[in-house]
């Protein structure tokens, strides 16, 4: 997928897909939280918000045991994974 041809709302739908792949997992979650210095409330309130998808792209790329999962689960490659990171931080 080009950087160019990968849409908004693609790019959201792969990060919302990425915090659904966390919330998966109740080990990655919590460290996403307590990285994040977010609680699960305001994962729900902000969920759609630009900058919250963002950086649970951005917590997702910084490990490539994640990487790796995210992208089987999710049937995407890991430069799909960085241009959806960066057309978020665009916006």
């Amino acid at each position: 997928m080009l950087r160019d041809t990968l849409t908004k709302d693609r790019a959201e739908t792969i990060a919302l897909q990425a915090l659904a792949f966390l919330a998966s997992e109740p080990e990655e979650i919590e460290r996403f939280l307590h990285a994040s210095g977010l609680e699960v409330a305001d994962l729900r309130d902000h969920a759609g918000e630009t900058d919250l998808l963002s950086a649970v792209l951005a917590f997702i790329l910084a490990d490539d045991t994640r990487i790796t999962g995210l992208c089987q689960e999710i049937h995407i490659t890991a430069r799909d994974l960085h241009t959806a990171h960066h057309r978020l931080g665009q916006l």
